[in-house]
């Protein structure tokens, strides 16, 4: 068997396609939005890998310290011989999971960006060529099927990404996922926990500007993609906790009305003076909203681990 294979499920215009809906969709509405999944092409994921180093930001970090702590115990927990990771980028985080599971045969990473999973799969090949990579490029937030693997598996979804979806979508996420395993799989799922306000405004505002310009990348992005006619210096970077909802929410603030033109869509929108658009929520969880959830989609909470500073946390939730 080759150690490396690569299945689409997705059309090769379905990001195109999905960008045009979201960006129609959500400019049309009151108030404005964008889905936060549309920072990442090449110079945001390069902004985000500089987010993961500020002082500020502390959610890499903690996973990472937790992932070096707990790695044997998750492995011994779940004896898992394929390792399932959903949204896998760069397969960074990966590694520590990797060297800690002796039983472990494949590795199917998800994503959409398939420039992403060949690089990613080249890397882990090439440090462990008895490994199989059977990598899918798929939407995580839609239904796919996982490929013949050796169980148990364990569905890692890593970097509080899960924080990025709204509480409908949580749920049919976690539901989606709980179809996907059988008996003796498990989910490893990584959540920014609750904690101080100015804590938490400050790892999306950080002094350097970085995360600012990280949001109005998204604009260049429309910009490239769609024809349209968005300047970046005319919107503000804004980052304000909601605590009724136990989120961040990062916005992009008009400094003066405005309208934007996007030929592709055949679109004209106006902005007034301070009018703010959402470009993303980050929940901030407990671990008993954790455990709920968990236990709505079916699914038990086995094990809960946090770094020192209990600002992060990983779950391992098995079938019901």
């Amino acid at each position: 068997m080759s150690p490396y294979h690569m299945t689409r499920t997705l059309p090769e215009d379905a990001t195109g396609a999905a960008l045009r809906d979201d960006v129609r969709h959500g400019l049309t509405r009151t108030p404005k939005s964008l889905p936060p999944k549309w920072f990442y092409d090449a110079r945001g994921s390069e902004l985000f890998e500089q987010i993961t180093t500020l002082d500020e930001y502390y959610p890499t970090r903690a996973e990472r310290e937790i992932l070096l702590a707990r790695a044997p115990g998750i492995a011994a927990a779940t004896g898992a011989r394929t390792l399932v990771e959903l949204g896998s980028g760069s397969s960074e985080k990966t590694r520590y999971l990797l060297d800690a599971l002796p039983l472990l045969r494949s590795y199917v990473p998800v994503d959409v960006s398939e420039s992403a999973l060949t690089g990613a799969a080249r890397a882990l090949l090439a440090e462990r060529p008895d490994l199989h990579v059977h990598a899918l490029i798929a939407d995580f937030t839609e239904e796919f099927a996982l490929p013949r693997t050796p169980g148990p598996r364990l569905v890692a979804f890593l970097g509080g990404t899960i924080g990025n979806l709204l509480p409908d979508e949580r749920a049919d996420f976690l539901a989606s996922v709980r179809s996907l395993l059988e008996p003796g799989d498990a989910l490893l799922l990584g959540t920014d926990l609750v904690k101080d306000e100015a804590v938490l405004v400050r790892a999306y505002d950080d002094a350097s500007g970085v995360t600012a310009a990280f949001n109005k990348n998204v604009l260049a992005v429309v910009d490239r993609e769609l024809g349209a006619d968005f300047d970046q210096s005319d919107f503000d970077h804004v980052a304000c906790w909601n605590a009724g909802q136990r989120w961040i929410e990062m916005r992009l603030r008009a400094r003066r009305a405005l309208t934007v033109k996007i030929p592709e869509l055949d679109l004209v929108v106006t902005f007034e003076a301070g009018e703010e658009m959402r470009t993303e929520v980050s929940a901030k969880f407990t671990q008993d909203v954790v455990r709920g959830e968990l236990a709505d989609a079916g699914m038990e909470l086995a094990h809960w681990w946090t770094d020192d500073a209990g600002r992060f946390a990983l779950s391992l939730a098995t079938v019901v």
